[in-house]
């Protein structure tokens, strides 16, 4: 049952990252127009940074152990995009500078959509492994009556 669990361990970790990822996206979509935030000036777009959840520090020998010791994924980080703002010129909007240029969201609203696909995809893709792993428990009980 231990290999059956840490195949449950792993996807559940899949779900939990994918479903923060998707969140996420979700904000910086819900923000692609925000040009005012509370630390001052446009929204910044976020990212999400996975790393392999490991027993052992060292990747290129835990590959080498063909993949004895892996534990799932798990975030790293949220960073934050520092890629540049979008510039348009609107001289009556209120937060124009003296040019009349406004700074928009550093979001590009295709780019964030294809990531959410890609998440709901690797969302579903664990799924089916979970389902998969009840399955074969499932018939290794019925086996075993």
């Amino acid at each position: 049952m231990g290999l059956l669990n840490s195949g449950i361990d792993i996807c559940a970790s899949g779900l939990t990252a994918q479903r923060l990822r998707m969140d996420v996206i979700a904000n910086n979509l819900a923000n692609s127009s925000t040009t005012r935030t509370e630390n001052g000036g446009p929204y910044r777009r976020q990212i999400v940074i996975f790393e392999a959840r490991t027993n052992s520090q060292d990747f290129k020998r835990l590959l080498e152990q063909e993949i004895a010791g892996f534990n799932g994924v798990r975030v790293k980080e949220i960073a934050t995009d520092n890629s540049p703002l979008r510039q348009v010129y609107e001289p009556s909007h209120p937060d124009a500078n003296p040019e009349g240029y406004v700074s928009y969201p550093n979001v590009n609203v295709v780019a964030e959509m294809t990531d959410m696909i890609s998440a709901s995809r690797s969302y579903e893709a664990n799924i089916t492994a979970l389902n998969s792993i009840k399955r074969m428990s499932t018939k290794a009980i019925e086996i075993g009556r």
